[in-house]
């Protein structure tokens, strides 16, 4: 993933649990020829549970995850040209 360009960026209190797990999640990239291609999603319960997530907000920080891994991929596709 590109990394910020020195700028803060603002995240909003009610997406602060699904941020906190994507970061933590930002070294289990799965990788293939082409680049990136999804979340290793066989230790996010690991890492939602690590980052405090109570279980019954995981299944919704789980919507949230798959969103932000959806915009990474096509902003790294974009990026590969």
């Amino acid at each position: 993933m590109g990394d910020l360009t020195g700028q803060d960026c603002e995240v909003w209190p009610d997406n602060w649990p699904a941020f906190t797990v994507f970061e933590a999640m930002s070294t289990q990239w799965r990788a293939g020829a082409c680049g990136a291609t999804g979340l290793d999603y066989g230790v996010l319960p690991s890492v939602i549970r690590m980052c405090g997530v109570p279980a019954g907000s995981r299944q919704s920080i789980f919507s949230d995850i798959r969103q932000m891994e959806a915009e990474a991929l096509q902003v790294m596709a974009e990026q590969r040209g």
